[in-house]
């Protein structure tokens, strides 16, 4: 039970429910109750919340996490999954990038991929809400690095929300760099509402978006839409996307790339 003198808030319950739940897989909202010191009603409308975000799904007595969750849920997973694929697409992106430019980059390890390749191409200035990137090119020679403050979220080591979101409208940029969780039916879907408002920022207040995309976004669903593929002035996939998918983008009007290397 929740210690009396130290009280919690919502949004911190509703977190400390998150991670109990990605790191055992289940809870029972009885003994959630009892952990919070709140009633099962509470809990109910707290794994409600966290059931639409997309972390968890309700069950019977308690919920379960979902597999897209444990996976996005470390940076260091998202890192690693289809590493090469991504390692592919920012390679073929960089294309897009000219010198003096303003590069704006999501919080994707896909665009982080295409950040580890910057250093060699300045003068460029960069924006971006995710800290990953801004600790790995703060400080280049060429580079000048703008962060987007905001609601910092360590499960996505980035800066979200609508503060971060007003912040990127004022921004100006040549180029933008952004990837998504899935794609069903031509369209862009993520599991963070709060992303959503960023990423719909940087797309407002570029010239050029560039969309990265590895073969596994095809295999996966989410519960937000973010945008039409249409959207987009370019559609970067890896070479392991399937020939009927990326003949399918193209009859839809997509304009993709395959990144070959």
């Amino acid at each position: 039970m929740a210690d009396a003198g130290m009280p919690v808030n919502q949004l911190q319950r509703r977190e400390q429910i998150r991670r109990e739940v990605l790191d055992s897989g289940y809870v029972k909202i009885e003994q959630l109750a009892a952990e919070h010191g709140v009633s099962g009603m509470t809990i109910h409308r707290d794994l409600d919340v966290l059931e639409q975000q997309g972390w968890l799904r309700k069950v019977r007595g308690g919920a379960t996490s979902t597999p897209t969750a444990v996976l996005e849920t470390s940076l260091r997973a998202r890192m690693t999954d289809a590493a090469e694929a991504k390692a592919s697409i920012a390679a073929h992106a960089l294309q897009h990038v000219s010198p003096g430019q303003v590069v704006a980059l999501d919080d994707s390890t896909s665009a982080l991929a295409v950040a580890n390749r910057l250093t060699s191409l300045g003068p460029l200035t960069v924006v971006t809400n995710f800290l990953p990137v801004i600790s790995l090119l703060g400080g280049e020679p060429g580079l000048q690095v703008i962060g987007l403050g905001g609601d910092y979220r360590p499960d996505y080591d980035a800066f979200l929300g609508l503060h971060a979101a007003d912040m990127a409208l004022t921004m100006r940029s040549d180029v933008l760099f952004m990837s998504t969780t899935a794609v069903v039916e031509g369209h862009c879907l993520h599991r963070s509402q709060e992303t959503i408002q960023v990423k719909r920022a940087l797309m407002r207040t570029t010239a050029k978006r560039v969309l990265l995309l590895d073969h596994s976004k095809f295999e996966r669903r989410a519960v937000h839409e973010l945008a039409p593929l249409t959207d987009f002035d370019v559609v970067i996939v890896d070479a392991d996307t399937p020939e009927a998918t990326i003949e399918d983008l193209r009859l839809a009007d997509v304009p993709v790339e395959v990144a070959e290397g």
